[in-house]
């Protein structure tokens, strides 16, 4: 490049990364004040913390440990390093450890806001994304983590999600270390390797159980050629662990026997199976069946910092892809119980659950399970014909927006066709044209942009059209937000 060059960056969005545009802005904020509103009912309060960390209170327990920084995007700040949350949880630990004295026990709150994963990107998969978490801090009961998988069945339903359509499945982090601890993994030397088994076992939904036998045992090469080293189980061992995964079923009370025979006399895994049992009954008392709250031993959660308690909320009904193969959104939600989270900062057990629901991904599900929803309807749009007039034309959209009316002046320096090609690209429902005519009569013509382009389908020729005016009236300028509202909510006959 030559001095007199002048340097250009490149338009570019990081991989991983994503815009989003105001369609997809105001179903994310409708679908939040729906979850809020449920979360808040159940006593939950709102909280935000900072999306920068100190590094070492975030923790290593992302399962994508092999990547940079250990999962995270840090930076260092003088002899410091800082890093962007990756989830909702950590950060949640340290504000409860900086303020225990004063908050109360338990400590109930629900966060909403981004989290960020340097972790390889893929489709469906990015680097930056939403949750909404529910967590209450200082209950060692399991009605605490019953109550959360109860919460998460009712905001999917207040979404619209029926029943049938999702369901929340609930393991315990102790059963599977009693099976390990049965095939001879256990003790503080194979944390590493146990930690392997858990990454291996929350992969089963994505890459199916052959894929999750190789990681159980020497290690799998993904398509790209990237070598994910295995935990090193023999075929026995995994054979163990992979039946340990498929035991889950519709009778709640045939998995726990069925666990009770996997553990054999651990103390560990008949703890958690006690702990399990203990759900199942006070979600029972609450209605909530195994229809909506099913016992799967094949949730185990890739977070290193569960204790007990795991859960997550699985989308159950098909859509189909762009080539018709039918295929399912799968979990959207997860959770559990971290009780040695907060206990890093304060030295002393503090039991603590939360559930996490991944905004995006719901999203898209909500997406597709309303195929049929409209398109998301823009402002209306006052046109600017005379530019001398426009005090008037502001005095029309300051009444629009004082009758609750979602309105916006048009601010460019076009005609009155491409004024109206810009109202069609911003989804106006309806455009307000007022010219020299309308002035002088003391009027206002309301375009009904919804409707003309429905009608335009079936109109045959120009002259048709012109005779007609379809979707279009005239009405006294003192009628204005009265005929707009009528527009945008119109009375069944």
């Amino acid at each position: 490049m030559s001095e007199n060059t002048e340097y250009r960056p490149k338009a570019r969005l990081p991989r991983g990364m994503r815009d989003r545009f105001a369609a997809d802005v105001m179903a994310r904020r409708r679908m939040l004040d729906t979850l809020c509103a449920v979360y808040e009912s159940y006593g939950f309060d709102p909280l935000e913390t900072s999306a920068l960390e100190y590094a070492d209170a975030l923790g290593k327990f992302l399962p994508d440990q092999d990547r940079p920084m250990g999962g995270v995007f840090g930076v260092q700040d003088e002899d410091e390093w800082l890093a962007l949350r990756y989830d909702l949880t950590a950060p949640l630990a340290r504000l409860v450890a900086q303020n225990f004295d004063t908050l109360p026990k338990p400590f109930r709150r629900y966060q909403v806001g981004p989290v960020w994963r340097n972790e390889k990107p893929g489709p469906g998969r990015y680097r930056e994304f939403y949750q909404v978490d529910a967590d209450t801090v200082g209950a060692s009961s399991m009605a605490a983590d019953a109550e959360l998988c109860a919460m998460l069945c009712d905001g999917l339903e207040a979404l619209g999600i029926r029943r049938g359509d999702y369901r929340i499945r609930v393991n315990n982090r102790k059963i599977l270390n009693g099976v390990l601890e049965t095939i001879g993994i256990a003790g503080a030397d194979a944390v590493e390797q146990r930690g392997r088994v858990l990454r291996a076992i929350d992969k089963l939904d994505r890459l199916g159980p052959d894929a999750v036998r190789a990681l159980l045992g020497g290690g799998r090469m993904d398509e790209s050629g990237d070598f994910t080293e295995g935990a090193g189980l023999s075929g026995g061992q995994a054979d163990v662990v992979l039946a340990f995964t498929a035991a889950g079923q519709d009778d709640r009370g045939a998995v726990l026997g069925t666990l009770r025979n996997l553990v054999g006399a651990s103390a560990e895994g008949l703890e958690g199976i006690a702990e399990l049992e203990a759900i199942g009954e006070l979600v029972d008392s609450g209605g909530y069946a195994a229809d909506r709250i099913a016992f799967d031993p094949g949730v185990v959660r890739g977070l290193d910092y569960y204790t007990g308690p795991v859960f997550e909320g699985e989308l159950t009904f098909e859509i189909r892809d762009e080539a018709g193969r039918p295929v399912r959104f799968g979990a959207v939600a997860g959770g559990g119980r971290y009780d040695g989270l907060v206990e890093r900062f304060l030295g002393r057990k503090v039991p603590a659950t939360g559930a996490s629901i991944g905004v995006d991904r719901l999203a898209a599900a909500l997406d597709a399970l309303r195929s049929d929803a409209q398109v998301h309807a823009g402002p209306v749009v006052v046109l600017v014909l005379d530019r001398a007039r426009l005090p008037d034309y502001q005095r029309m959209v300051a009444e629009l927006r004082a009758a609750g009316v979602r309105a916006e002046l048009y601010l460019g320096d076009s005609g009155m066709r491409a004024q109206l090609k810009y109202a069609d690209k911003r989804n106006a429902p309806v455009a307000v044209i007022v010219g020299e005519d309308e002035f002088v009569q003391g009027t206002v013509t309301i375009k009904d942009l919804m409707l003309g382009a429905a009608l335009s389908g079936a109109i045959q020729d120009r002259e048709e059209w012109r005779r007609g005016q379809p979707a279009q009236q005239s009405v006294p300028r003192a009628a204005l937000c009265e005929a707009v509202r009528a527009v945008l909510n119109p009375q069944p006959a």
